[in-house]
C-alpha cells in the first residue's frame, strides 16, 4: 500500500541522527539571515512559492523566489533556462544570504548553475534532493538534506515537510 511507504518513510528519515544534526545546523543558519532565496522547478517551484510567504510572515524573513512568468521568460530568452536562475541571482544575492535549492532528481543545470553563484557571492546554500545518491546537488550545499528513494511524490512531500519544520521550528523559538 502507498501509504505505507510515506508513513514508513517518514518515521524512519525523522529518527535519524544526520537528519537531527541537519535540522539543528539549518536552524543556526536561519538565525543568522535576513535574506533567503528559494529555487526549484516544477513541484519544488510550487514549495518554494509556498515557502517564501510562510517564512516571509511567520518568520519575518525577506524572501525571494524564481517563479513570476515574466520574471523566468525574460531571462531564459536572454540567458537561456540553464542559467537563466543564475543570472537573476547575479544581481540580488549576497554575503550571508541564504539560497534554498530544491530539486527532486538533484540534477537540474538551472539549480546547479544558480547554486554556484551562490557560492561564488559567498551565501549559505542549503539543498533538498532525492533519486540517486550520486545526485549532482547532494553534496553542493553547507547544508544537504537528501531522500534515498525514486518517487517524486515521497521528494516533494518531505521537502516541504523539512521546510516548513524547520520554519516551525525558528518562529518557536524566536517567542
Amino acid at each position: 500500500m502507498q501509504l505505507n511507504l510515506y508513513k514508513n518513510f517518514f518515521a524512519d528519515y525523522f529518527n535519524t541522527e544526520e537528519v537531527s544534526k541537519q535540522l539543528s545546523e539549518s536552524l543556526s543558519i536561519l538565525h543568522n539571515v535576513k535574506n533567503i532565496f528559494f529555487i526549484g522547478n516544477g513541484g519544488s517551484n510550487a514549495i518554494c512559492s509556498h515557502m517564501l510567504e510562510d517564512y516571509a510572515k511567520i518568520g519575518h524573513f525577506r524572501t525571494y523566489g524564481f517563479s513570476d512568468p515574466a520574471l523566468i521568460t525574460c531571462f531564459s530568452n536572454d540567458y537561456g533556462y540553464e542559467h537563466a536562475m543564475a543570472e537573476w541571482l547575479k544581481i540580488y544575492i549576497q554575503k550571508g544570504d541564504l539560497l534554498v535549492a530544491i530539486s527532486s532528481s538533484g540534477n537540474s543545470k538551472n539549480i546547479l548553475n544558480a547554486v554556484s553563484v551562490a557560492k561564488e557571492h559567498s551565501a549559505t546554500v542549503i539543498t533538498l534532493s532525492g533519486f540517486k545518491p550520486e545526485n549532482n546537488l547532494r553534496t553542493r550545499g553547507d547544508v544537504n538534506f537528501y531522500l534515498p528513494i525514486e518517487n517524486y511524490g515521497v521528494v516533494e512531500c518531505f521537502h516541504q515537510v523539512v521546510v516548513h519544520a524547520l520554519l516551525d521550528e525558528y518562529a518557536q523559538q524566536k517567542k
